[in-house]
């Protein structure tokens, strides 16, 4: 059975490139976004952030 995209924790915020690029994921219930960069079939996930070495956390719509 799929899930519709209201029930589902990460949604895809920014993404560019198809077999290598980068893309942004946010988790819906902490706000905390993502920097997953990918080439072929490997590929990176860290928590991204800003200028002061603290997560990028945006504002989560309920």
């Amino acid at each position: 059975m799929l899930e519709d995209n209201k029930n589902k924790r990460f949604e895809v915020v920014f993404s560019e490139g198809n077999l290598e690029g980068n893309k942004i994921i946010r988790d819906k219930q902490t706000g905390v976004n993502y920097l997953f960069s990918f080439a072929g079939y490997a590929g990176g996930l860290t928590v991204l952030l800003d200028e002061n070495g603290k997560p990028v956390i945006t504002k989560c719509d309920k």
